[in-house]
């Protein structure tokens, strides 16, 4: 498929794609995100090896249409934050939700 990043016409093909991300270990994802081959890959990332072009050349949106239309699955940042796993307890927070609330007027001192 022919597409426009960062003003440079590329013909990108799916299996294309996934050969050239083959052996590269994904960095951590801080923005918008691309899965390929199970594993997910910041766009900045991939757009970087697919165009051999340095980051700042190109938007996260123009690598994310090429590889939506690809058929990739991308996810935004916005998406991502929203999908990301809720924090685990704390060890006080656990224990406190064992031991439950107090029961209303039964705090000491009530009697005095």
């Amino acid at each position: 498929m022919r597409c426009v990043i960062a003003r440079f016409p590329f013909d990108l093909y799916k299996d294309e794609v996934e050969s050239s991300m083959k052996g590269i270990k994904p960095e951590p994802v801080t923005g918008d995100a691309v899965v390929i081959s199970r594993r997910v890959y910041p766009v900045k990332q991939v757009g970087e090896v697919i165009t051999r072009q340095d980051r700042r050349d190109f938007s996260s949106a123009e690598v994310v249409r090429a590889l939506s239309k690809l058929g990739f699955t991308c996810r935004t940042a916005e998406t991502a934050a929203a999908a990301a796993p809720a924090a685990a307890p704390t060890p006080l927070e656990t224990a406190s939700a064992l031991l439950g609330t107090p029961a209303p007027g039964s705090g000491p001192a009530q009697g005095l």
